[in-house]
């Protein structure tokens, strides 16, 4: 049974910070260097240097990066920078956006769910990696607080959540500009029984994470520390509980878009490479005159002409030439993934892993970090590849919902970097602290 309950959040106070646009943050985990340093210069008070501090050579195990953001949580807490809110609340969060000049809303809300170690209810389809397990672990340690949501869908084709929610909302609690110029608007309910019915809404539902697996993971790992330490364990406790932002699956401003793989790989010869495809593959073989050559045009072409209605079709980027490869026959994964769903071995991104990347040039599980990159832009997945950085490049469709929800109930996890949700919540707007 999935158990949703509504928490007391801490959010920015806004008689102590003006403009909330200078101190709100992207999720952790793609902000670069030169964004984390952008962000300090932001804003003495900017969440990243809760969520990513920076680290320095003469760091130690009592002075680092997660005992800064400790303390740097308790000052602002001290000083009435972060407050929280008198009554246990559910928190609506809505996201305005535009893509391919098309408006979008995406509808959500903020509560804290019960643990699933077993994954009964809560499905996954990534697998998760012991290095950004430890530091999200470390930083829970010392704040001993969720930060950052994950993000999980749900099923409602009646859409009777959101509108049972957008009943209860009129003016935004905050209305934000984020760093990627979306409009983020949270709401608070403390309404009991619009709370109770939205929970028991979830009591019969499956949830998929879409966001986040290593942040749920160690929330899991956490808890399971915490129970160790405690002499009269109660299920019910704090540390029992994530908070996450929860979203229907089908909802109209929920979008996935491609991520592209890069190869770096100099020893190969791509002529040997577009012979062996061809054994799996029918190839096009598409030439690029240099003086013609417009990066921005040429990226919305290659996407153009893969996202076609024909199934398993992307292209492999070369200098001067790419190739649009389509399967020619699903059947040949049996072969080569019979140990995975049927699901699984028609995914577009296990069919490039198994056959191309694994096959054909040799990259697997145990060296793929050295020969593979990836970019949600089609763009630098062909300017790279003309600066010689990297050896080709494969341009991707986007893997679909239904996809992501079969995969994930069949208990598989999809290749890295399967997926990739739009919009990214915004960090900063909501803290869950356990206790």
């Amino acid at each position: 049974m999935v158990e949703i309950a509504p928490f007391r959040g801490i959010i920015y106070n806004r008689e102590k910070i003006d403009e909330l646009s200078k101190v709100m943050s992207p999720p952790y985990d793609i902000i670069s260097s030169k964004m984390q340093t952008e962000l300090y210069n932001k804003h003495p008070n900017n969440f990243v240097r809760l969520i990513l501090g920076k680290q320095f050579p003469n760091d130690t195990k009592q002075n680092n990066r997660y005992t800064r953001a400790k303390k740097l949580f308790e000052t602002w807490q001290k000083e009435g920078i972060l407050i929280k809110t008198k009554s246990e609340a559910i928190y609506p969060y809505k996201i305005e956006y535009s893509t391919k000049n098309e408006k979008k809303v995406m509808n959500g809300f903020f509560a804290i769910l019960k643990l699933d170690p077993e994954y009964r209810h809560v499905k996954a389809h990534e697998k998760t990696l012991s290095k950004p397990k430890e530091d999200r672990l470390n930083l829970m340690k010392a704040c001993n607080a969720n930060l950052e949501p994950i993000e999980l869908l749900y099923i409602d084709k009646k859409d009777t959540i959101r509108k049972k929610i957008d009943d209860q909302i009129d003016q935004p609690l905050i209305t934000v500009k984020g760093y990627d110029g979306f409009t983020h608007k949270l709401w608070k309910i403390e309404d009991k029984k619009t709370i109770s019915s939205i929970v028991n809404e979830f009591k019969d539902k499956t949830l998929f994470i879409a966001d986040g697996h290593h942040r749920y993971q160690t929330a899991i790992d956490f808890a399971n520390e915490k129970k160790k330490e405690t002499k009269n364990y109660d299920e019910n406790a704090p540390f029992n509980y994530r908070m996450a932002v929860l979203v229907n699956m089908f909802d109209k401003g929920l979008s996935i878009l491609p991520t592209h793989r890069l190869i770096k790989m100099s020893s190969i010869k791509i002529s040997k490479i577009v012979e062996d495809i061809k054994k799996y593959f029918t190839v096009e073989e598409k030439r690029i005159y240099q003086q013609n050559k417009n990066i921005d045009s040429l990226g919305k072409k290659i996407r153009e002409e893969i996202s076609t209605e024909a199934e398993h079709r992307f292209a492999m980027y070369c200098k001067n030439k790419y190739y649009i490869l389509t399967l020619k026959d699903e059947n040949i994964m049996n072969q080569f993934a019979e140990e995975h769903s049927e699901t699984w071995r028609t995914l577009d991104v296990s069919i490039l892993h198994k056959i191309i990347l694994e096959r054909i040039m040799g990259i697997n599980e145990s060296n793929i970090e050295k020969h593979v990159k990836y970019t949600r832009d089609e763009d630098e997945a062909i300017k790279l590849v003309d600066k010689k950085e990297y050896t080709l490049s494969f341009l991707m469709n986007p893997t679909k919902i239904e996809e992501l929800k079969a995969v994930a109930e069949a208990g598989e996890h999809m290749p890295q970097k399967s997926t990739y949700f739009l919009p990214k919540m915004l960090s900063g707007l909501v803290i869950y602290k356990m206790g």
